[in-house]
């Protein structure tokens, strides 16, 4: 029987219900993407949940479409929006020919997530130049204040003292020049060893051509950093001769060089189809020279955007300032592929001398092999925070419904939780990312299941009560090996939870409701090989997370090493309609984005599940119910803030 660990936890021995598993048998024919009939719930019934609401974030402002300015306006074309001006599309072509869902108030409150940071209203999307700076972590953030599409591209501007409440501030710069009207994209920020700090920043001019540019706070005794200054030689960077000028973008923080000056890398292409990492150099941050050849290329991998290049110390246990250079060291280089809005890195050799990059695995070279991130996820930026001494991840997450219903609400895009990220010294291959020690202080009650047995092909309830704000410590071990089996049919991730082989899938049913209409697994899958190994995928299956038909439902995935040494584990982060799950202590990380129709509010629920063919699994796991986060504008007016500011 399990026992209570602490006075704030509670323990459950589930009645152990066997529930069968509502999964269709396995089809052959390639995967598509589901549609649903659509269902109407009492409308009654859903306006009596909202009052069952506790600690939510405040009510979204749902934005009318026919007011928008002009800048924020346009039409639903067929094309992904984005491409014609040079950046990452947001709409999702795919469901313009799906009936749209009639939505209720209620669901898209719901919706708003708790503990994740995100405006009070419209689109957001990379994140940009976040930085430690007196007492205060800052985040920038691409914007839109007119509409909940993307558009009129300005930097958005928030801080915090933990990384979790977070204030908004003003709006840190606006496309006002010749150089960034038509946006302001993303940029670094790179802090100097004198105190000083220097953002620089992709504009798109007046001819579209995407230049770099050059800002610096007006006032550094300032901890709120509220003013911005564009330097008035701007730009400092343009496109070399053969680069294309709309494919120049996105510089990253800079790192000092062994012969005295500054190196930045900036994205770009070549012959439109092979990814590119440019080198330039500086001395003063206002002239720049590009240095012969490239840091790093792959074919085949189209437009770089967004790249990030750092240190990572391959014994050690805290971050290393992105200057950091010498033995001891390996440098992760990251791109974020505009051709299929994913997140790819590598780690290797960086080479000071001839500024080249070389990944350790060159089957695994960037874009061909790991993912920061194998879910809904894009744009991520690092910074060293040198107030903990570790390297902090932002990423952006897209929404998944239609453009329409982003519309409705107000509101699109949130950033995930942030996360440190170290080398992963027992695999050699990986990073490690995990979620930042400071969302613990959001934990409530704890509820702990212990050696739970989940027999083949069943479903386990777990009485934690309302299961939309989460955190999930879970383990998982197979309790016997099945003698002498082959190798399995299923690949990767499958189609899904429905996919049954020898080992799995096992793992978490969350956001379902009870009657399992609506229900999104996280899970692993153990393969047979043909050498008698096992290899094992980290999933998540959205297919069935919702009934509206016009929201993207997918399997996200991808391959996790599991030590002799170790079990299954998962840490997994539910807030609303983001799903955060990182398997393996951080080795493989998917986010998701689920609307359900019917498991929200309070009829939102958690299972177990083990739909293996041929083992048990036995779990163990705590489980803390979830507050939410402060979140809200900066209280200027308040003497109390007034003197928090002054102290730092």
């Amino acid at each position: 029987m399990p026992k209570m660990e602490a006075s704030s936890s509670t323990s459950h021995d589930p009645a152990l219900f066997h529930a069968p598993l509502l999964y269709h048998p396995r089809r052959r024919s390639s995967r598509p993407l589901k549609g649903f009939a659509v269902i109407i719930g009492s409308v009654v019934f859903l306006l009596s949940l909202v009052t069952l609401i506790v600690n939510q974030s405040p009510e979204p402002l749902a934005s009318n479409p026919s007011s928008v300015t002009e800048a924020g306006s346009y039409s639903m074309a067929a094309q992904p929006r984005g491409i014609a001006e040079g950046v990452s599309a947001k709409s999702n072509p795919s469901l313009f020919d799906k009936v749209g869902f009639n939505w209720t108030n209620a669901m898209f409150y719901w919706q708003r997530t708790a503990y994740h940071f995100q405006p009070q209203k419209n689109w957001m999307n990379d994140p940009d130049g976040p930085l430690y700076h007196k007492g205060w972590y800052h985040l920038f953030y691409q914007y839109n204040p007119d509409s909940a599409i993307w558009g009129n591209i300005t930097w958005g501007h928030a801080v915090s003292t933990d990384l979790i409440h977070w204030f908004y501030l003003p709006l840190a710069m606006v496309p006002d020049q010749w150089y960034d009207i038509n946006g302001c994209w993303t940029g670094s920020a790179t802090l100097l060893p004198d105190g000083r700090i220097v953002m620089l920043y992709t504009g798109s001019t007046n001819d579209s051509v995407q230049v770099q540019n050059l800002a610096y706070p007006a006032n550094l005794s300032d901890p709120l950093l509220l003013q911005w200054l564009k330097y008035p030689g701007n730009p400092v960077v343009v496109p070399p001769t053969g680069i294309e000028d709309e494919e120049f973008r996105d510089p990253t923080t800079a790192w000092l060089g062994p012969d005295g000056s500054w190196r930045i890398v900036v994205g770009t292409r070549f012959n439109t189809t092979i990814g590119t990492a440019l080198v330039f150099q500086t001395t003063n941050f206002s002239d720049y020279e590009l240095l012969d050849g490239v840091l790093h290329a792959v074919p085949g991998t189209g437009m770089w955007e967004c790249v990030d290049f750092y240190p990572v110390a391959i014994n050690g246990s805290v971050g290393l300032d992105t200057t950091a250079l010498g033995p001891g060291i390996k440098h992760v280089l990251k791109a974020s592929l505009d051709d299929t809005k994913v997140d790819h890195y590598a780690i290797g050799t960086y080479d000071m001398i001839t500024d080249k990059w070389t990944p350790d695995n060159p089957e695994e070279d960037v874009g061909i092999g790991l993912k920061v991130d194998y879910g809904r996820y894009y744009a991520s930026k690092t910074f060293f925070d040198q107030s903990k001494q570790r390297r902090i991840l932002y990423g952006w997450v897209n929404e998944t419904d239609s453009e329409a219903d982003d519309l409705e609400k107000g509101w699109a895009s949130i950033q995930t939780i942030p996360r440190s990220v170290l080398y992963d010294n027992k695999t050699g291959t990986h990073l490690l990312q995990w979620p930042v020690e400071e969302v613990e202080s959001l934990r409530l009650n704890a509820t702990v299941f212990k050696d739970v047995v989940v027999e083949a092909g069943s479903v386990v309830p777990l009485d934690i009560g309302t299961a939309t704000q989460l955190d999930i410590l879970a383990e998982f071990e197979i309790e016997t090996l099945v003698l002498n089996s082959t190798e399995d049919e299923v690949s990767d991730c499958g189609d899904g939870a429905v996919d049954r082989s020898t080992y799995g899938p096992f793992g978490v049913l969350v956001i379902a409701d009870d009657s399992l209409s609506e229900l999104t697994p996280i899970y692993f899958r153990p393969l047979n090989t043909s050498d008698g190994s096992l290899e094992t995928y980290f999933c998540a299956d959205e297919t069935r997370s919702s009934k509206a038909p016009d929201v993207t439902k997918r399997v996200y995935g991808g391959k996790i090493p599991v030590l002799d040494d170790e079990n299954y584990n998962m840490r997994v982060l539910v807030d609303h309609s983001v799903v955060e799950s990182f398997g393996g202590g951080g080795r493989t990380v998917i986010t998701s984005r689920v609307y359900p129709t019917e498991a929200i509010y309070g009829a939102a629920r958690l299972f177990l599940f083990n739909n293996a063919s041929g083992v048990n699994v036995k779990a163990t796991l705590k489980i803390w119910e979830m507050n939410s986060a402060f979140i809200r504008p900066f209280p200027f007016e308040e003497t109390l803030f007034q003197e928090m500011v002054a102290s730092t």
